[in-house]
């Protein structure tokens, strides 16, 4: 059968995300990650000078965010159900702010996800989110791809792809955002050892969730290969690896009159033509 050039290939296994996200929660996550982030959305929405009354956290996992439970105590909370859908429960215009962290990067389709949210916006209504992105983990990437190519004589997907600041800055548009804007945060995070750095990612609910995964157990020899290959290529002079973690923050607002718009094509009041020649006369 035919799959429908409408619906984006699904990349990841939302159920098996929200599985494993569940299993850490009840056992206790590792959540530094999460804890940088959740600091930086509280500076970031002081700095936003208004006030914001209907507000939701969009499938940030764990506890959700406590920046926005100290600010808004009726803020309310969307979570990743079980079978991971990605249809929002969010009625439009209903909303004035939608927080979201750590959770945009496993979305299989993302551009209807933030039409959505932009939907469910009521006008000057804010999005502020962040995403792993970038080259996040491509240290633990570029060492898997050499163990398997070099062991087995194959590479299978290890990594989730990510998205850089480019195209989330352009996906921000296309959904109807007004005055967008994306940076980054990156974060170094040193380790032992690469096994270190995986179970820190289990106990992030992050591991593998990708839908072509390799089904079947790693042979030893390669994952101590790819350990190898780790220390050789990106660790320390003290022998401590590095693993990059790349924060990437999206912000968008629903469109409204008040706010700053371009001006139109051709309503300058001078020309840069005029201007050169002015400096040039000077």
């Amino acid at each position: 059968m035919a799959q429908n050039p409408q619906i984006p290939p699904a990349l990841f296994d939302r159920a098996l995300l929200h599985m494993r996200q569940s299993r850490v929660r009840a056992q206790g996550p590792v959540s530094f990650l999460l804890d940088r982030v959740d600091e930086d959305m509280a500076d970031r929405l002081a700095a936003v000078m208004r006030e914001f009354g209907a507000v939701a956290d969009l499938w940030t996992p764990g506890e959700g965010l406590a920046a926005l439970r100290a600010r808004f105590g009726n803020a309310q909370r969307v979570e990743l159900d079980a079978a991971g859908e990605e249809k929002l429960p969010l009625a439009p215009e209903s909303l004035e702010l939608v927080a979201s962290a750590l959770a945009l990067q496993f979305v299989n389709d993302l551009p209807g996800v933030l039409a959505q949210i932009r939907r469910a916006l009521k006008p000057d209504g804010l999005l502020l989110a962040a995403m792993v992105g970038g080259d996040s983990l491509t240290e633990l990437r570029q060492a898997f791809a050499a163990a398997e190519a070099e062991c087995e004589g194959g590479v299978s997907p290890r990594v989730a792809p990510f998205a850089d600041l480019r195209d989330i800055g352009a996906l921000l548009q296309r959904a109807g955002f007004a005055l967008p804007v994306t940076d980054v945060d990156r974060i170094v995070v040193r380790y032992a050892n690469a096994f270190a750095l995986m179970q820190d990612l289990r106990r992030m609910g992050a591991a593998n969730v990708l839908v072509e995964r390799r089904r079947t157990p790693t042979r030893r020899a390669t994952m101590l290969r790819m350990a190898e290959i780790y220390a050789a290529r990106f660790a320390d002079p003290d022998g401590r690896i590095r693993a990059t973690f790349d924060i990437v923050w999206l912000s968008g607002w629903a469109p409204h009159a008040s706010q700053q718009q371009p001006l139109k094509p051709g309503s300058a009041k001078a020309s840069l033509a005029e201007a050169v020649k002015k400096v040039k006369r000077d």
